[in-house]
């Protein structure tokens, strides 16, 4: 067996998190598992909208505590946040229905749609089993998939007073809604967050892939976490090919080389921290020994799975850019989860019009600001630009205390200060950055990489307003307008393309981000899988099995989740540079 570093001297909680698709329920099993197996009493608990605990284990689980019946000493629960966010609503609406006027219990619960509320929600049911004994009693170790983010914690320390300010119309600004039901609960919270931050009962696991854009993403993650008091962090890179892999297959050679590129350069912050190394399986983490094996090494790949050669024809990228030009322009928007490779795939995208003698902008909110790289040149007529989330954040925040605040006593203008620094603030700034953009789209094509979500248009129709205040300002006459969110909602001017991975985990979010995304009125256009095995040819045993595994998710997005797709092969050499960005939309891989 592997030693594993963040399971040494474990505390009695667990918190693993990461971005969709790195494999933290899979590790968060088998860790439960191992734990168990040296005698511990274990909970394994899933705050994940999109977990698949059950599935892993092959029972039903549910929203109640299960033995797990063929592992002795564990335990499991699955929040389901969908089911904890009605709660919520319910529990915040109920007493003011039929108090406060029907206009305000309207917002209110379109402020709650949203996934920051889904959040919220989830961590109020799991903040019981941090702190009441008589839940957690039996159990050892508690291990969490997933644990809250620092976006759910900086909400949760904002301050207390935020019902009466949300009720007299001062709170427009950000994530007051969500939060309005929060102060019966701020003890238990407090208490909550004390257990996160104290080393001695809790360890956070920053669960990452070998790939440069997603252990960036960590990086900010940890540095986030830090801030807000959660120091005690270990980092475990899983899915690392290994070298025998590369040894007769081109392809499988260039997946090995750019990983241990990756591995080589990890940012500085990281290498601070803990650390263990989880090889690439060949197997689906379904079952108890499929689990078992995880966090060990040197596994033969025939005791792994029957290996097969597989191929698909799907439709490709080329076959969606091409319907996009047909328009002349319009806006193209970017969306998914970190780490499924939207910058690449919009600078393709972005290229391929450009080559067409199209006018193109291409824009992007990437912290990381790698999209100059990507492209590595230019092309006429392509233009690009950059929106710094810190200055529209700041810019932001200056012209909401230059309208509302103005008119706010001192203790009104201390709230609206504190509710500024929600992290809800900065997606609205970007998407107002967004807007500005979005008038272009009339006359070429804009392209936007790292798009505001579903939950961010959600908050900016609730909030804002934008709609309610042109209507206002129009005097309810019936003169014609557009603005940006009635734009995202016609696809005749907008295409949204959800970007995902062939992978369970990643399909189950954007199938989440799809639905976030119809409750704002927007339709997305296509789905563009990314980075497919299936998609190409290999010769690697391991990676020939990974693309069998893959064909069930590529096929249930092509029957139920998406109107048209695309699949995008893994590919040999990083597409980076106009000539290799080309060669992807034109299927020359």
């Amino acid at each position: 067996m592997q030693r594993i570093k963040f399971l040494e001297q474990a505390p009695r909680f667990l918190f693993f998190t990461g971005k969709g698709g790195v494999g933290k329920t899979s590790v968060a099993c088998a860790s439960a598992i191992q734990l168990a197996d040296a005698g511990r009493r274990v909970l394994l608990v899933s705050t994940d909208p999109a977990s698949n605990v059950g599935q892993v284990f092959g029972i039903t689980i549910g929203n109640q505590i299960t033995v797990i019946p063929a592992v002795a000493n564990l335990s499991a629960l699955e929040i389901d946040p969908q089911a904890a966010a009605q709660a919520y609503r319910d529990r915040i609406v109920g007493p003011v229905r039929g108090v406060l006027p029907e206009a305000v219990v309207k917002s209110i619960e379109e402020q709650l749609s949203g996934a920051c509320t889904t959040e919220i929600a989830a961590f109020d049911e799991f903040t019981a089993l941090l702190v009441n004994s008589t839940l957690t009693a039996a159990y050892e170790h508690i291990i969490f998939d997933t644990a809250p983010t620092g976006h759910t914690l900086r909400l949760l320390q904002l301050p207390g007073a935020w019902s009466g300010f949300l009720e007299e119309g001062k709170g427009d600004a950000s994530c007051l809604g969500p939060l309005a039901g929060l102060e019966k609960q701020r003890s238990q919270y407090q208490a909550a967050v004390d257990a996160l931050a104290d080393p001695l009962r809790s360890r956070l696991i920053l669960v990452a892939r070998p790939q440069q854009a997603t252990l960036r993403e960590v990086a900010r993650t940890h540095a986030e976490l830090n801030t807000l008091g959660l120091s005690q962090q270990y980092l475990v890179i899983n899915a690392i090919l290994p070298a025998a892999e590369a040894a007769h297959d081109a392809l499988a050679s260039a997946i090995y080389a750019r990983e241990q590129q990756a591995l080589n350069t990890l940012p500085a912050v990281l290498n601070e921290l803990p650390c263990d190394r989880i090889e690439l399986k060949a197997f689906n983490l379904v079952g108890l020994e499929a689990l078992r094996h995880l966090l060990s090494t040197n596994i033969p790949i025939s005791a792994q799975s029957e290996t097969h050669t597989v191929v698909i024809e799907t439709p490709s990228l080329s076959t969606l850019v091409d319907e996009i030009a047909q328009d002349g322009h319009g806006l193209v928007m970017l969306m998914g989860k970190g780490g499924v490779g939207k910058t690449t795939l919009a600078a393709a995208i972005a290229v391929d019009l450009a080559r067409r003698g199209l006018p193109v902008h291409l824009t992007t909110s990437d912290p990381a600001a790698h999209l100059t790289e990507t492209l590595s040149g230019a092309l006429d007529p392509l233009t690009v630009s950059r929106i710094d989330p810190q200055v529209e954040t700041e810019r932001y925040r200056q012209q909401v205390l230059a309208t509302q605040g103005a008119q706010l006593d001192a203790k009104g203008k201390a709230l609206l200060e504190e509710d500024l620094r929600s992290p809800c603030t900065e997606e609205i700034a970007v998407f107002q950055a967004f807007s500005r953009i979005i008038a272009e789209a009339g006359k070429k094509f804009v392209v936007m990489d790292t798009a505001p979500t579903g939950h961010t248009l959600l908050l900016l129709d609730a909030t804002g307003a934008y709609h309610r205040e042109v209507t206002r300002q129009r005097g309810g006459a019936e003169v014609h307008y557009l603005t940006p969110m009635m734009q995202l909602q016609d696809p005749k001017q907008t295409k949204v393309l959800l970007v995902t991975l062939a992978e369970t985990t990643p399909i189950l979010e954007a199938v989440n981000l799809q639905a976030d995304l119809r409750r704002a009125g927007i339709e997305p256009w296509a789905w563009v899988i990314n980075n497919s095995m299936a998609a190409t040819t290999v010769h690697s045993p391991l990676l020939q099995r990974r693309a069998v595994n893959e064909l069930p998710e590529i096929h249930a997005v092509a029957t139920h989740h998406a109107q048209r797709f695309a699949v995008v092969p893994v590919l040999k050499a990083e597409p980076v540079g106009v000539e290799r960005l080309l060669d992807l939309t034109a299927g020359r891989y």
